[in-house]
């Protein structure tokens, strides 16, 4: 596969004709971090589906786990989570309580202690657990499957929200990797989005953590933010050099007031339009890359040399998963708690979204799912191409139809229609056979990938994805 990292150039080079590819190219598409992708989930498959699934995963299938902790001390204005403001002890404790229900019963479902390779604590803010009942869940994980040597325990950390106990907690609980949410560190845009943090807090963490014994660090910053200049976010990126992070995820906000409410309180006047967001990526990239020494993984991860996600994209083996770019290779990941969404063999299935309902659930169901999608052949095939695509910017068609056991035709012409255009602005070049975007056209893999994306063309009443740039 391709290793070649984006070249700084990447905005400079697309000349005077930049704007002009934003304009054709910067539609909204899925983040392709499923396929089909959840607006495609339905109620047809449900709890007893999901059972029999659980049931019917091979006997030495690997899992990868994640739970989903829907709570904040405070919510961001930008914030596209599934996540609402809970400070009540009380209702975390409860939370926890039911988690680990469903813990039980989905290990008791699976019928063996299954080989954990990979638990990811997302949310929402997972410290706002007491710190006793991260360790108590960890712990009951710990009972209910058998933990890999090795396995990669990460947790999402909101750096302001992290009290003493909960910090003691990252020991017994086993993290390896925490994940600090910094998005801005420009005193104007946090106060824009609802979320002042400054860098000593971050630094404080980070350091924390790794007394404590957290061997690997990621950072999330965000482009597209209200009042962002290129020169700002440039700024950050550099500050984020200093915490000497092994990765760094960098992601273009997602204005979806029609799905997120409190995004209608950011005045749309306030966000850089699509030529600016486009030169502030770059500039991120820019300081990551050459003052850095990063590798570019992918659309939006950045890895030092050494990471092993710059090591597993260099061999072709990267994942696209819910949490965005990952290294984990098991064939199913189990979600737990409120909206989480796990990938089984058969198919993909979300538990009920708000954490009353997921409870509700919970107590007289035993399981939460609501909402899923079983794959069928051509979603299977498609899904291949696409994370091909997306993980490594380029794709073998009649490669991975044979890898399916599948006839190449439809994809082919699929690419056939769409290409041309990619290839005439210089963003990727085909063969008839094999599809290689180049570094101009990384910021638009996206788009190229959506050429395969069958359900595109369903109509709907109101946009479901964010700008692909």
């Amino acid at each position: 596969m391709s290793t070649v990292q984006v070249s700084v150039e990447s905005a400079e080079s697309a000349g005077p004709d930049a704007a002009q590819l934003i304009a054709r190219y910067d539609g909204r598409v899925p983040r392709y971090t499923s396929y089909p992708t959840a607006p495609h989930f339905t109620p047809a498959i449900g709890r007893s589906v999901y059972a029999r699934w659980l049931a019917e995963l091979p006997a030495d299938a690997s899992v990868s786990l994640y739970l989903h902790v829907p709570f904040c001390d405070r919510l961001c204005l930008y914030c596209g989570c599934n996540t609402s403001v809970v400070r009540l002890e009380s209702s975390h404790r409860a939370y926890a309580a039911v988690l680990m229900r469903e813990i039980d019963r989905v290990a008791m479902l699976i019928g063996r202690r299954a080989t954990v390779s990979h638990v990811h604590w997302g949310g929402g803010t997972p410290t706002s657990l007491p710190a006793d009942r991260l360790i108590a869940i960890m712990d009951k994980l710990k009972e209910r499957f058998a933990f890999a040597r090795g396995a990669e325990i990460a947790i999402e950390i909101d750096p302001t929200s992290l009290p003493p106990d909960r910090r003691d907690a990252l020991g017994p609980m086993g993290v390896t990797r925490v994940s600090l949410g910094v998005q801005d560190l420009e005193p104007g845009v946090q106060k824009a989005i609802g979320r002042e943090q400054s860098y000593e807090e971050t630094r404080a963490c980070a350091d924390a953590a790794r007394a404590l014994g957290v061997s690997s660090l990621n950072l999330d910053l965000i482009y597209g933010l209200p009042l962002q200049t290129s020169e700002g976010v440039a700024r950050t990126a550099r500050r984020a050099l200093d915490l000497e992070a092994d990765r760094v995820a960098v992601f273009g906000y997602a204005h979806v007031p029609w799905m997120k409410r409190h995004q209608t309180l950011i005045p749309e006047e306030t966000l850089p339009g699509p030529a600016e967001r486009f030169a502030q990526l770059n500039a991120i990239h820019r300081v990551l890359t050459h003052e850095g020494g990063y590798v570019a993984v992918g659309l939006d991860h950045y890895a030092l040399p050494s990471d092993s996600m710059a090591r597993a994209a260099t061999a072709g083996r990267l994942k696209r998963s819910f949490q965005g770019y990952t290294t984990d290779t098991a064939p199913a990941l189990i979600g737990f708690g409120a909206s989480s969404i796990g990938s089984l063999p058969q198919g993909y299935v979300q538990n009920a979204p708000t954490a009353a309902a997921y409870a509700r659930e919970i107590e007289t169901a035993q399981l939460a799912t609501v909402r899923g999608v079983a794959l069928t052949a051509d979603d299977r095939l498609r899904r291949d191409v696409i994370d091909r695509v997306m993980c490594d910017l380029e794709v073998d068609l009649d490669a991975v139809a044979g890898e399916c056991s599948a006839d190449p035709a439809q994809l082919k012409v699929a690419a056939s229609e769409g290409m041309a255009r990619f290839v005439c602005d210089g963003l990727a070049s085909w063969d008839g056979r094999r599809i290689v975007v180049s570094e101009r056209g990384r910021p638009f893999v996206r788009s190229i990938a959506a050429l395969f994306d069958a359900y595109l063309s369903q109509p709907s009443d109101k946009p479901r994805h964010s700008r692909a740039v």
